[in-house]
Parts: C-alpha cells; sequence; structure tokens
C-alpha cells in the first residue's frame, strides 16, 4: 500500500501531528453533528478555520524549510520543528512535515464539505451546482480572506448562518453562502475592491442557481451537464460498512459479499495491531480473504474484468462524492476512515455488472479492455453503454395507410455510462435496485439530452 508516495506509510500514520488530527475530526464531527442553533454553526466554523489556518500556515513553511535544505541552506528562522522526529538537516524531513500538514488540512475540509451537505439539506443538487470549478487553494495568506469573515460575522450578527465556501473542497463558486430566516441560500461573491468587477464569477454563480432552480446547464465547459431529478428515493447499505469497520477495529480484516455484483473490503491499522500480524502476513491474509470473497459474490478471480473504488488517500479530492464525515458512521469510525486508518475498498466486475442491467431488461455492454488497469480509468472515460428498448404501435396516421395496419416500431434510448457514476456505485454502496431504477427512469425519458447529471430524493434520511 502506497501513500503520498512514500513506499510505507507508517511514517505519515506514526507523525504525531497526524495522529492528534484524529482526536481533532472526531471532536468536530461530533460538535458538527450536535449543532442545533446559528450559534452553534458559527462556532464550529470558528474552530474548524482555526485548525485548518494551523495546518496551512506551517505547511507553508514547511516548504520553504525544504526547498532551503535542498539549495544548502538552513531552514529559515521561525519555522516550526519537524514533530517526526527525523533529521533536520534532510529534505526529506521537511518534505514529510509538509506532506501530513497538506493531509491534515484536506482531512479537516472534509468536516467542512459535510458542513455544507447539511446546512444544504444534502440536496445533491445544490453540490453538483456549486462545485463545477477549480479548487481555489490554500486559504492561509489569501487575500480576501478577512472580507470573507466580516461578511460571516454580519450574518451572524443579523441573526443569519453564512458559510465560509474555503472551509469546504466542495463549494468552488462564490465566497459564502448566507442562508435566509427561511433556510434559502444567497450564494454571494465578495468584493475586497469595491471598484474590480469580477463578471466570470457573478455568471457562474447565476448559471448556478438557474441549474438548480430550472434545469439550466451546470456551469463549466460542458454545456450538455444538467442536473436530472430522479424522483426516487436514495437507498444504499452502508449498514454492512459500519458493522464491518466495527468487526475490522477487532480482527484487522472484514469481508463481505455486497448485493449488486460487488464485494467489501475493510482493513485497520489498530486492529492488524491487535493480532500481532507481521508486515509480511497481513498482506497476504487480506489477498487470500478478499479473493474468497470476491468469488463467493460471483464476480470470480479474473480481476482484469474488475473495477473498484477505495477510500485510501481520496478524502476532499472528488468534491462530488459525499464527504466521508456525513457517513452514518460513529465519529471515530468516520475519523479513521478520514485519517486512513481504516481503510475501505468496493470491488465489482464490469461483465457482471452488465449482466445485472440485462437480466432487469436493460441491454447492457461493458466496453472496457482487460488490457486496460482500473487505475488509468479516467473519471469521464465510457465504461458501459445501456440501451432500452420498446415497441409500440404506430402512430394512426401511418397505420390506416394500405397494408399497414397493425404496425408497430421500436423505440430505443441510449445511455453511456462514465467512471465517475461507476465510483459513486461502488463508493457510496448504494442499493443497486435503486441503481438500476435510476437508469430505467433516465431511459424511459424521451426529453433527456446532454449529459445529465442524477440525483436522488431523501438523501436526508441517509446521511448525518
Amino acid at each position: 500500500m502506497r501513500l503520498l508516495g512514500y513506499e510505507s506509510p507508517e511514517e505519515v500514520y506514526n507523525h504525531p501531528r497526524h495522529q492528534a488530527a484524529q482526536q481533532c475530526l472526531a471532536d468536530l464531527i461530533a460538535q458538527l453533528r450536535q449543532c442545533s442553533s446559528i450559534a452553534e454553526g458559527h462556532a464550529l466554523q470558528h474552530a474548524l478555520l482555526g485548525e485548518v489556518l494551523t495546518a496551512e500556515t506551517d505547511r507553508r513553511a514547511f516548504a520553504r524549510a525544504a526547498q532551503r535544505v535542498r539549495a544548502g541552506k538552513k531552514p529559515h528562522q521561525g519555522v516550526p520543528d519537524p514533530q517526526s522526529g527525523q533529521d533536520p538537516s534532510l529534505p526529506e524531513t521537511w518534505q514529510l512535515e509538509h506532506d501530513v500538514c497538506e493531509r491534515v488540512a484536506r482531512q479537516l475540509r472534509c468536516v467542512g464539505d459535510a458542513l455544507a451537505w447539511r446546512v444544504y439539506g444534502f440536496q445533491r443538487k445544490h453540490i453538483i451546482a456549486l462545485c463545477q470549478n477549480q479548487s481555489p487553494g490554500p486559504i492561509a495568506g489569501k487575500q480576501g480572506l478577512r472580507a470573507e469573515l466580516d461578511r460571516v460575522e454580519q450574518a451572524r450578527a443579523d441573526g443569519k448562518f453564512a458559510l465560509l465556501h474555503d472551509l469546504t473542497n466542495c463549494l468552488r463558486i462564490g465566497d459564502v453562502t448566507v442562508f435566509g430566516g427561511d433556510g434559502t441560500p444567497s450564494v454571494i461573491e465578495i468584493k475586497t475592491d469595491p471598484s474590480r468587477r469580477r463578471p466570470a464569477q457573478n455568471r457562474r454563480i447565476k448559471a448556478a442557481i438557474e441549474a438548480v432552480q430550472n434545469g439550466g446547464p451546470l456551469p463549466g465547459l460542458d454545456r450538455r451537464a444538467r442536473l436530472y431529478d430522479l424522483d426516487l428515493p436514495y437507498q444504499n447499505h452502508l449498514k454492512v460498512l459500519r458493522d464491518g469497520a466495527g468487526r475490522a477495529a477487532t480482527d484487522g480484516i472484514f469481508t463481505a459479499k455486497l448485493p449488486g455484483d460487488r464485494a467489501l473490503l475493510v482493513t485497520d491499522i489498530f486492529g492488524f495491531s491487535a493480532r500481532g500480524w507481521t508486515e509480511d502476513d497481513w498482506p497476504k491474509a487480506v489477498e487470500r480473504k478478499f479473493r474468497a470473497r470476491l468469488r463467493s459474490a460471483g464476480i470470480g478471480d479474473d480481476r482484469r474484468w474488475h473495477v473498484s473504488q477505495i477510500s485510501l488517500d481520496s478524502v476532499s479530492r472528488d468534491p462530488m462524492r459525499v464527504p466521508f464525515a456525513a457517513y452514518p458512521l460513529a465519529p471515530v469510525t468516520c475519523a479513521r476512515i478520514i485519517g486512513d486508518y481504516t481503510v475501505f475498498q468496493v470491488e465489482t466486475s464490469g461483465p457482471a455488472l452488465a449482466q445485472s442491467l440485462c437480466r432487469a431488461g436493460l441491454a447492457a455492454q461493458w466496453v472496457v479492455s482487460p488490457a486496460q488497469t482500473p487505475t488509468e480509468l479516467q473519471p469521464d472515460q465510457v465504461v458501459m453503454n445501456i440501451t432500452a428498448k420498446a415497441v409500440a404501435l404506430a402512430p394512426a396516421g401511418l397505420a390506416r395507410a394500405p397494408r399497414r395496419r397493425g404496425v408497430t416500431m421500436e423505440l430505443s434510448q441510449s445511455l453511456q455510462m462514465c467512471r465517475s457514476e461507476l465510483d459513486r456505485y461502488l463508493i457510496e454502496l448504494l442499493d443497486q435496485d435503486t441503481w438500476i431504477e435510476g437508469i430505467r427512469y433516465l431511459l424511459a425519458d424521451g426529453h433527456v439530452e446532454g449529459r445529465p447529471w442524477p440525483h436522488y430524493r431523501g438523501e436526508d434520511q441517509v446521511w448525518l
């Protein structure tokens, strides 16, 4: 298992800052779930902001120190001491400190993402619309931060909640969202210089609002992209993950067959240590147990046809993914997954998945060659073609034509599934029947065109 480019992840996992972040994350997640007032929401944001600024400020200092040491100079004055205990004369020591800070800042933003999902009522459409931009980068040292914080404080004084987008990974359009007394969100671009206009950003805000309210194109380069309300209840199998995480914390390894041509693997560092496994024994045990589970799930041993999603080092990288801090798990379990002390992987077989769709009456074809490894698949790469066909009577005018009585015609609608949608099916443990019905719903709508971004109903009953 590789992490941050290191052959062994132990130097990251055992780093004092990384370990301290575990307790901080669990406390912040618990605080988020207990929030029931505007004042408590602002208190959470204030605490989160302090932690993010500390991690990112130190990260900047460590980057400079690493650069100076590589150039044969001493680290600059004022740089924090490395907590790893490694030799400060080596650039690798400072690079490790920098990388740990980068990870911790991302992990903290996972809590900010969960806060964003909560205040937006767990309506995925808002997140999809507002993530259509490049990441704004670190908050430490950002010009205009003071003005954004002033706007947040103004909202608090007015009895409203204002969400600072820079504390999230998923909200990339606008700077602040202010929620009115009725919960209506207003996305605001903060101007640090009143004489300077930012028409491009304002256009993106308007486009995001139009996409959510009236079905307009999502802001971004792809004008074909639109939100699509499936009008179906959202269901998944996260209870299996909750039980598996508990088992792995004791046994080190947990595997399970998931409904829908999938197998689940959960590993836990603390369980690994408790069992007394050696570093050589553990990978072999994991491989043996998971291969047996893949066979029992009916997707076989030929992993050239397999595709998987893993939680490892993925936190806050995909702005559209539900943050692990919002998963219906205990705060400590969420913190372990965020910090990669607990790792889960969901794997399926592409052809087996296509066969399940065929059994449901949809013509599906897996189009990825076994020569192409799963890591080479891009998020927008097509992995499956799906078609639904129906036979109907021809229009009355055509049927009444000579020798055309009882004429029927075949109607078909096709979808191309990209890797990103398959990732969601896997990492969220989405119920297969729900997923298939969503596909059927799209195919039955003859007005669907372009690139639909589907969202379900009732996600506020699933995520925390």
